[in-house]
């Protein structure tokens, strides 16, 4: 069947295909960033129950290095601001894909309906 099809319309094809990957690779990415926000969440919440005077530590690779409380917090704070900046990056992306996308099945649809009487035609 795919030997019918007009080189314009197995590019298209091939294009919308290509658009439904990266749509696939940035959900992937929120959907693991939004488990690093969750966590980070998480963590913020329990340090700010715990007293100003808590030991607490932070994660360094594999080390748990002593640190103080508000120096964590600012540096968990940061953390959540920079994937929030990054899920925002994401969804503009993943708008401008879904854009794309529309543009490209209403192209395909105008091709192959076009494709009865002759080739060609946008």
């Amino acid at each position: 069947m795919s030997s019918e099809l007009s080189p314009q319309v197995q590019n298209q094809i091939a294009q919308i295909q290509q658009v439904q990957q990266q749509a696939q690779t940035l959900a992937m990415q929120k959907s693991q960033i939004d488990v690093m926000v969750k966590e980070t969440e998480m963590a913020i919440e329990e340090l700010e129950k715990s007293a100003d005077d808590a030991v607490v530590y932070k994660s360094v690779g594999e080390l748990m290095i002593k640190s103080d409380k508000a120096s964590l917090l600012a540096s968990l704070k940061e953390r959540q601001e920079s994937f929030s900046l990054r899920v925002q990056s994401i969804e503009r992306q993943e708008e401008r894909l879904n854009a794309r996308f529309k543009q490209l099945q209403e192209q395909l649809q105008s091709m192959i309906g076009s494709s009865g009487g002759g080739e060609d035609e946008d």
